[in-house]
């Protein structure tokens, strides 16, 4: 037998949050995106860095540079939808730990230099989704669910 609180949809505030949080991951994505276009960026910062390695060994690090950053940005992002889903659910420990990540995000803008647009939108939307997964609604959603 199913019981009542598996059956439970989920307010407006949590189906907001679960769209901005995707929202917020197709908007990172983009952002480590950019990585992609900025090669000539790259290869120079890596050049002036080290000034005794070859062209060649300068254009393998920038590639390996821009693969090991998309590569990242992928896996963060599929376990950022996994904890939106989760989220979606009325889990609250998926809600405590998108809170976390995108505390870290926020500081992120604070520490790096020169962020994205892209990314500024994709942390201002996971701010956004964040304080709605908090709202009242939410609030009872998620006790309802545990």
């Amino acid at each position: 037998m199913v019981s009542s609180a598996s059956r439970l949809t989920p307010p407006g505030t949590i189906v907001a949050a679960f769209f901005g949080f995707l929202v917020s991951t197709v908007g990172a994505l983009a952002a480590a995106g950019f990585v992609l276009s900025a090669r000539q960026e790259i290869v120079d910062a890596v050049r002036r860095a080290n000034t005794r390695m070859t062209d060649d060994e300068v254009q393998k690090a920038a590639t390996m540079g821009q693969a090991l950053a998309v590569g990242v940005a992928v896996v963060i992002a599929l376990f950022y939808l996994w904890l939106a889903f989760r989220l979606k659910a009325g889990r609250n420990w998926a809600r405590v730990i998108l809170t976390i990540v995108t505390l870290v995000q926020v500081a992120s803008l604070f520490v790096t230099r020169g962020g994205s647009v892209a990314g500024y939108v994709a942390c201002g939307v996971a701010v956004l989704a964040t304080l709605l997964s908090y709202l009242p609604p939410s609030e009872s959603y998620i006790k309802r669910k545990a």
